[in-house]
């Protein structure tokens, strides 16, 4: 993996995890309840694409 795509994919993680945040605050803050759940959806798909960048990258450096 080169520098670069190994920044882009740091940079990737970031933003999954900073929208996780994002939508997870922003659930809690919902008092309509269908509105909450779906913003927490959100966040757990943001979490899991999150999760799956760093297993890739993890499964890389554990070939080389």
């Amino acid at each position: 993996m080169t520098q670069k795509e190994l920044l882009y994919m740091e940079d990737a993680i970031g933003h999954s995890q900073n929208l996780e945040t994002i939508l997870t605050n922003s659930s809690s803050a919902m008092e309509n309840s269908e509105l909450q759940a779906f913003l927490y959806e959100l966040a757990q798909r943001s979490k899991n694409e999150g999760e799956r960048l760093l297993k890739v990258m993890e499964d890389i450096a554990n070939e080389g």
